[in-house]
């Protein structure tokens, strides 16, 4: 599907982690395939085609902070393994969501986690955030805005005015993330943004950056101007 396709199929203007990673794959980025579990079996099926270790994700609207309510389940190394932590989701998540899904992607492998966010600001329009991803986020507060769109020297400097900055850089002795796959991303994003007004909200949280190389692992969107929950 092209990203025009991907907009118009959002159910309630909302793109959950697949649709979101579909739109993302549209607009050339890089990121971890989702894949549908009806069953434990089938997610154990999914596992052993794609390789372990392995992550379950509740898929639920009403889940959007998925790892703050059981909706997450890591490293999962066999048939066993995720067996179990599909009950473990759907319990959790049913309690929330009677309806809700559970995905199957590949674990990714370690690197630096940081975040790349769209809103629509209700004076100043389209505004970009960059910071430290997953969980760092909300703890360290360590991000800076651009509003949209963005170029490369933007790009640049909403890394560099990080107090985390030195983490993208080389961090004792440890090998420079690739920043050039970094601003590849926010470009991308913002090229989009630009083209497809309809998307008032992205977040791409974590994308996982490597000495070469940069992968989002989780995503979210919204087609209006509602804020996240």
């Amino acid at each position: 599907m092209n990203v025009n396709e991907i907009i118009a199929a959002a159910r309630d203007g909302l793109l959950l982690e697949p649709e979101a990673k579909s739109l993302l794959s549209a607009l050339g980025i890089t990121t971890t395939a989702c894949y549908p579990a009806a069953e434990a079996d089938d997610a154990v099926r999914i596992a052993e085609q794609i390789g372990y270790p392995v992550v379950l994700k509740a898929k639920s609207p009403l889940l959007l902070h998925k790892s703050d309510n059981g909706g997450v389940e890591l490293d999962l190394r066999s048939p066993g393994a995720v067996t179990q932590a599909f009950g473990r989701i759907k319990a959790a998540s049913s309690a929330i969501d009677a309806s809700a899904g559970v995905t199957v992607q590949k674990m990714a492998a370690k690197g630096i986690e940081v975040i790349v966010g769209v809103t629509t600001d209700a004076h100043f329009g389209k505004v970009m955030m960059f910071g430290l991803g997953g969980v760092l986020t909300e703890l360290y507060n360590d991000v800076s805005f651009r509003l949209l769109p963005i170029g490369e020297p933007d790009a640049r400097e909403m890394m560099a005015s990080l107090k985390a900055y030195r983490f993208l850089a080389g961090f004792r002795g440890g090998p420079p993330a690739d920043i050039a796959a970094l601003v590849d991303i926010m470009l991308k994003v913002s090229r989009a943004i630009v083209e497809y007004p309809a998307i008032a909200e992205l977040e791409l949280n974590p994308i996982i950056v490597y000495p070469r190389g940069a992968t989002v692992v989780d995503a979210r969107g919204r087609l209006d101007v509602r804020p996240f929950n």
